[in-house]
């Protein structure tokens, strides 16, 4: 086993949260045995993931929230709210238009998406494996895929040479997606991986537009990677409560579920 200190909390808290994902419940000794640090420190780090609901602190250790159940896999996420993510990629697919140059990143809800693009005229720029196989064989669509390191539990490509393959193209808008949004903290992720190829795509792109179900809104999630100001548009569900909607109204987002 590696004797090498685990510094920075995010690290840390990503190791929990797989071994979460192993086991149903791990004990403080186990984290500090894998991060090298003091029990002080990983009793924190705990205690910030319970707070985000992400698990459950017990006597030693923590237990599996349901929350954690579900944000390690790709397959495991699509299952969710999918009649709301089918409704949301309906409306977003009314702001593409012939000839646009478009990133679509790899969230669950934005893969639904290239059923309602198909027949249009477009450069699609992607990391994500479903949205090149559901795309691949329209001869109306130039497609081109962000090279780097394929994670197969998140059918997507990450890493260093996916950012700089981004920094390489422009494009009219940008569809993304995230864990959570909230006005104070904006934009996160459950995965830093995925927020920093989300981040790339909405720095390099001339529109930006949030596709997330109305319970990602005002929710923090794991990694804070962007504050609300990087996007244009929030397209949601019905299902967002109208005193939301005029908040967020109030602080210049537009929301669009409808």
């Amino acid at each position: 086993m590696s004797s090498k200190k685990i510094k920075t909390p995010e690290s840390r808290k990503k190791i929990i949260l797989n071994l979460l994902n192993d086991e149903d419940s791990i004990s403080v000794l186990e984290i500090v045995d894998k991060c090298k640090v003091s029990e002080a420190t990983i009793r924190r780090d705990l205690t910030e993931l319970e707070e985000k609901g992400l698990l459950i602190r017990t006597h030693g250790g923590a237990v599996k929230n349901n929350t954690t159940e579900n944000l390690f896999t790709f397959s495991s996420k699509m299952n969710q709210n999918m009649e709301n993510k089918e409704y949301i990629c309906k409306i977003a697919s009314r702001f593409i238009n012939n000839n646009d140059i478009i990133f679509i990143d790899c969230g669950s809800t934005i893969s639904f998406l290239s059923k309602y693009i198909s027949k249009k005229e477009l450069t699609v720029i992607t990391n994500s494996l479903p949205v090149v196989s559901e795309l691949i064989n329209f001869e109306n669509i130039k497609l081109i895929v962000i090279g780097g390191e394929v994670l197969n539990e998140r059918k997507a490509v990450y890493g260093p040479s996916a950012e700089r393959s981004i920094s390489h193209y422009h494009a009219n808008k940008a569809f993304i997606g995230s864990d959570g949004i909230s006005l104070d903290r904006g934009l996160s992720s459950y995965d830093e991986n995925e927020s920093l190829i989300t981040l790339k795509m909405a720095e390099n792109a001339n529109e930006v537009f949030l596709l997330c179900d109305s319970t990602k809104i005002e929710k923090d999630s794991f990694v804070n990677f962007a504050p609300v100001s990087i996007i244009d548009y929030v397209i949601t569900d019905k299902n967002l409560d109208a005193k939301l909607i005029s908040k967020y109204k109030r602080n210049h987002v537009n929301i669009i579920n409808a």
